[in-house]
């Protein structure tokens, strides 16, 4: 970015170039509206088959990530049509940082019922821990995030020490995020192979003829998880190198590293819902 004193653009013009912008790009118009409409469309469902499932805090949380990956998406719809909208570019940094934190609360919820439903004894967590240790992390890093995201949109250009107060504080947010993923991972590996060891996949789940739809939601559990860990990864470089460097200003990596990466996990745990693979692990939630 040059030098020029953009302090006051309020849209395009021969002294406020799109060049000037943090992302140096008008965001693309076809990908951004897809986008908003599936996350829209994911967030519906997962309202509807929530209430039927009854399985609200799955409902609660792969809703509002959804919603919240819509309505980002629509303030960079808003971007397309006038770069330098500061409401616009806030909402959208804000939604998209913190949408994700929300979608990996579902994975760690339905977490514990896996836990419960196969066997409590070959988890080094209690199953009613996962929820409050891997949930109450993840508040954590939404506070952290929504923090440094209302510091860093209230600073504006006039203020660029603030700006990077509020940056640093996002990338905590989700370093933390990172972290806590990393260490439920860790122990859903473990859990698994201790499962394994033990034998406790048996006959009586080949008798109900039930495996099959609960591994297929095991596995959009882990698909899911291996995405959402994917784009919190990328979003680590994307915000350490500061406002407006060349990995924020790539929109292909950005649509593929973080929008699909989260479509991808919605996606996957939306036609894997419990509610159709394997409603015995409903039944069996407390």
């Amino acid at each position: 970015m040059s030098n020029l004193d953009t302090s006051n653009c309020t849209a395009v013009s021969s002294e406020c170039p799109v060049s000037e912008t943090v992302y140096g790009y008008t965001p693309n118009l076809p990908a951004n509206v897809v986008l908003a409409a599936f996350f829209g469309l994911c967030g519906v469902y997962h309202v509807i088959i929530g209430l039927k499932a009854r399985s609200w805090t799955f409902m609660i949380a792969l809703a509002v990530g959804s919603l919240m990956e819509m309505i980002g998406y629509a303030a960079r719809i808003g971007l397309h049509k006038n770069v330098w909208d500061d409401d616009a570019f806030s909402r959208q940094i804000t939604c998209l940082i913190l949408a994700p934190s929300f979608v990996a609360a579902g994975i760690y919820w339905s977490l514990k019922h896996i836990v419960m439903y196969v066997g409590p004894e070959y988890s080094r967590l209690r199953p009613n821990l996962y929820p409050w240790v891997f949930i109450g992390c993840d508040i954590g890093s939404i506070i952290l995030q929504a923090a440094g995201g209302g510091v860093a949109g209230a600073a504006g250009d006039e203020h660029p020490d603030r700006v990077n107060l509020g940056n640093n504080i996002m990338i905590a947010g989700i370093a933390f995020q990172v972290g806590t993923m990393s260490i439920c991972g860790l122990l859903a590996v473990d859990f698994v192979w201790r499962v394994c060891r033990g034998n406790a996949v048996g006959e009586k789940w080949a008798r109900e003829g039930r495996q099959a739809g609960f591994y297929a939601f095991c596995a959009a559990e882990v698909w899911a998880f291996v995405t959402v860990l994917t784009r919190c990864i990328y979003r680590l470089p994307e915000m350490a190198g500061g406002w407006g460097n060349p990995l924020m200003q790539n929109e292909v990596e950005f649509l593929i590293l973080d929008g699909m990466m989260v479509a991808l996990a919605v996606l996957g745990l939306s036609i894997l819902h419990p509610f159709w693979t394997c409603r015995q692990l409903l039944k069996k939630r407390n």
